[in-house]
This record gives structure tokens, sequence and C-alpha cells, in this order.
């Protein structure tokens, strides 16, 4: 599975952004995956999980306690999930990227820049 990512840029707080990321590879690679994600990692910080979208019956989301509210994570299908980011903070500024797992195999995309201007 290859992951593309795209979306990042220079914004201003208080702002919105949207990221996409697109999943490829063949079916049965894709099919294998049960969860999609995004992570970030800002200037002298480790990765972190920031939110997550499960491929369970109810379509179960996780968030970081420090994007609720503010982030929300969609996908299509097993193919393509977006973070749509409103209410963007200097704080929101870090490289992102996409993630894809299956049971076995852990998948991540190039990482897409997010600056917030204060």
């Amino acid at each position: 599975v290859q992951l593309q990512a795209s979306g990042g840029g220079l914004v201003q707080a208080g702002g919105s952004l949207r990221l996409s990321c697109a999943a490829s590879g063949t079916s049965e690679s894709i099919f294998k995956i049960i969860y999609m994600a995004w992570y970030r990692q800002a200037p002298g910080n480790q990765r972190e999980l920031t939110a997550r979208s499960a491929f369970d019956s109810g379509g179960s989301t996780f968030y970081a306690e420090s994007v609720n509210g503010r982030f929300t994570i969609s996908r299509d299908g097993a193919k393509k999930v977006d973070l749509q980011m409103n209410s963007l903070k200097p704080e929101d500024t870090a490289v992102y990227y996409c993630n894809a797992r299956t049971r076995t195999v852990v998948y991540w995309g190039q990482g897409t820049e997010l600056t917030v201007s204060s």
C-alpha cells in the first residue's frame, strides 16, 4: 500500500485547512486495512497520534485531546482519509503523516507540513 498525503501549507491562527491522504495498491492489500490515521510530529517532539478512523461497524474514531473538537477525520472506504482542521493554533504546527495499518503491517505516507502563524 502506498499513501500519498497532500494539503499542508501556511495558515494563520484561527484558520482552517484540510489534509488528504490517498491509498493505492492491490485490492487485496487495501481490503486488509483496519485503521487509517493521521499522526503529527512537531520539531523536537516525538510523532504522536492525532486522529484515527477504525474500519469497524461503527466507524469509531479517536482524537488526541489537543485536537478534539477542532479536527475531524473522515474517510472514503479504505482509499482516502481526510483531516479537516479548524480553529488552528500555532501549536498545531508540525509535519503530518498519513498512516494505515492491517493486523500485521503498518504503512506510512510522506509527511505534509503545516505551519500555523500567530
